[in-house]
């Protein structure tokens, strides 16, 4: 039986747009959603979140068929590009989100909280307010939230994507070493050539509504490079 996630003959069509995406993603990996803007990458991630719903066809997470869960329901965590914070609310209050909207925490909570910030370098950062961090800060407390839920699927909508150079680095090092320590299913929206290249697994590439090809991210940059070099003897 697969374990990761199953898409089954999911169709969508959002205005005059049509989707129809078949696919497995295998469990415990990274795997990069790569693709020309506009093919269906983020239509694919929403319908893994649930924020989407298909007109046909079915959603297996885990074995567990979520095809018409509620989002809440999913065992998904998302981290989104503008990280999601809520500016009003200090950083504490927006990971222990993660765990309670009511904000009912037991004392176990509140560890699992201060643990998390450790674990994404933002110890003694809680009483702080987003707009007193750095974009690498802020996505490094969407991280500690999503790590607080602690659910087997990690979702991220280019979430390195506003980040200079540096701090995408900085930030594909640290989910890699969360991956390595939570062993979680991850999937990743990105034109970073060189970011699939350094932190996924495999490769779902996405073209016109449709996944185009499923494969190791070797074989997947071996074929790129193949597709983009010049003809040989060519100047």
């Amino acid at each position: 039986m697969h374990d990761g996630i199953v898409l089954e003959q999911v169709a969508l069509k959002l205005g005059t747009t049509g989707f129809d995406f078949d696919c497995r993603i295998k469990t415990g990996a990274i795997t990069a959603i790569a693709g020309p803007s506009g093919a269906g990458k983020s239509t694919l991630l929403n319908l893994i979140a649930g924020f989407e719903r298909p007109q046909s066809g079915r959603i297996l997470i885990a074995g567990t068929e979520q095809t018409v869960s509620h989002p809440s329901q999913r065992p998904v965590s998302v981290v989104f590009q503008d990280h999601n914070l809520f500016a009003h609310l200090d950083i504490f209050t927006n990971v222990a989100l993660g765990i309670s909207p009511s904000m009912r925490l037991s004392s176990t909570d509140r560890d699992s909280i201060e643990t998390a910030l450790s674990r994404v370098g933002l110890a003694g950062f809680g009483r702080r307010m987003p707009g007193s961090l750095s974009g690498g800060e802020k996505q490094r407390a969407a991280f500690a939230r999503a790590l607080v839920r602690n659910k087997p699927v990690l979702l991220l909508d280019e979430p390195f994507a506003s980040l200079d150079a540096d701090l995408r680095l900085q930030m594909s090092d640290l989910l890699l070493k969360l991956h390595r320590e939570t062993s979680n299913t991850v999937v990743m929206i990105t034109h970073d050539r060189e970011e699939i290249a350094r932190v996924a697994d495999r490769v779902v590439r996405v073209e016109a509504g449709r996944v185009s090809s499923n494969e190791a991210t070797t074989d997947y940059l071996t074929r790129f490079a193949a597709s983009v070099s010049p003809p040989s003897g060519s100047m």
